[in-house]
C-alpha cells in the first residue's frame, strides 16, 4: 500500500461499529443521571467533550469524556476589583463533594461495579462489549470577568485535594471547528493521521503515549496555508516541518509568537503543563522517520 493511500485511510473517525458504542455510553451516563433522585432539584448541563465532541477522535482512544456541570453554582474570578463584592467568588448549595458523591452514587446504581471512582477529577465507567470507556467529569459553571468588561465561559473542575482546574470546553469545540473550516476541512483529518501515526509508533515500540489533546494542539498552531497541499502526503510532510522548526528553542518572550491550546485561553507551553515543546519535536521527528520522508 502506497504512504497517500495509507495515509487517507487514516483521515477518518472512529467506525461506524465504534461511534455506536461512544453514543450509547454517552446516552447510558445521561439515564444513570436522569433517574438519579438527590437531581431532581439540582440544574445539570451534561454533555461530551474532547475528542469525541470534537470529532478527532480514533479507534485506539475512542474512550468519552462527559461533562457533568452543576449550573445551580457558579464560580468565577476578575481582572479587576468592583465588577462583584469581594464575596462572590461562589454561590450556591451544591459543593464539590456533594456534586462528586452523588454522581459517584448515581453512576454505581446503574453501572455497579464497572465504576472506578478512585481518580483525582474523572469518575471512569469501563467498558462492556456494548460500550467504550468514560470519564465523567463533575465540574460547575465558571465565569472569567475582564477589566476591559469582556468576559469568559467556562468549566471550574475541582480535584479530591480540593485543587481545581477551569476548563474551556466550548471554545475549544469552536475554535476547532473554525480552524477546520477555515483549512477546507483538513485539520481534523490531519489530527486523525498525526493520532493513527502515534498510535501505531507506539504499538511497534517506537515512541511513547502522548496525550490526544496534544496531538490536536500542534496542527492546531500551524498557518492554515500549510494545509492546502495537493495530497495528504504533502499535507503532512508541511505540517510535520513548521512544529519542527516552530518548536526550536526556548519559549518566546513575545507572548503573540507563543503556541496556544486549542481554546485558545491557555498557552500550550509553560512550566506546569504536562507536555514539552522537546516532545513536539521527539514527535515529529519520529514521525518522519516512520513515514519515510527524506
Amino acid at each position: 500500500m502506497s504512504l497517500e493511500k495509507k495515509l487517507s485511510g487514516w483521515t477518518g473517525p472512529s467506525s461506524d461499529s465504534e461511534q455506536e458504542k461512544q453514543e450509547r455510553t454517552e446516552r447510558m451516563v445521561r439515564e444513570a443521571i436522569n433517574a438519579h433522585a438527590p437531581f431532581a432539584d439540582c440544574a445539570l448541563r451534561v454533555y461530551a467533550k474532547g475528542s469525541y465532541a470534537n470529532n478527532t477522535n480514533v479507534r485506539a482512544d475512542s474512550d468519552v469524556d462527559i461533562a457533568v456541570e452543576c449550573t445551580e453554582a457558579q464560580y468565577w474570578e476578575e481582572d479587576a476589583p468592583g465588577v462583584h463584592t469581594p464575596n462572590d467568588k461562589y454561590k450556591g448549595t451544591w459543593t464539590p463533594r456533594k456534586l462528586r458523591t452523588e454522581l459517584g452514587a448515581a453512576l454505581a446504581h446503574k453501572f455497579a461495579s464497572e465504576v472506578d471512582a478512585s481518580g483525582s477529577t474523572a469518575i471512569r465507567v469501563h467498558s462492556s462489549s456494548a460500550r467504550v470507556d468514560a470519564d465523567v467529569v463533575p465540574c460547575f459553571s465558571y465565569m472569567h470577568y475582564y477589566s476591559s468588561g469582556a468576559s469568559r465561559v467556562g468549566t471550574m473542575i475541582f480535584k479530591k485535594d480540593g485543587n481545581s482546574i477551569v476548563n474551556y470546553p466550548a471554545k475549544q469545540l469552536e475554535n476547532g471547528r473554525e480552524k477546520n473550516r477555515r483549512t477546507g476541512y483538513a485539520y481534523k483529518k490531519v489530527v486523525r493521521i498525526l493520532k493513527r501515526v502515534e498510535n501505531s509508533m507506539v504499538h511497534a515500540g517506537a515512541f511513547v503515549n502522548l496525550p490526544s489533546y496534544f496531538l490536536e494542539c500542534l496542527p492546531y498552531n500551524c498557518p492554515d496555508s500549510v494545509f492546502s497541499g495537493s495530497n495528504w502526503t504533502e499535507i503532512i510532510r508541511s505540517v510535520l516541518i513548521h512544529i519542527w522548526n516552530s518548536l526550536e528553542g526556548e519559549e518566546p518572550e513575545d507572548s503573540t509568537l507563543r503556541w496556544v491550546e486549542v481554546n485558545g485561553c491557555f498557552y500550550l507551553f509553560h512550566s506546569s503543563q504536562e507536555w514539552t515543546r522537546a516532545e513536539g519535536r521527539s514527535f515529529t521527528q519520529a514521525a518522519w522517520n516512520y513515514l519515510d520522508f527524506s
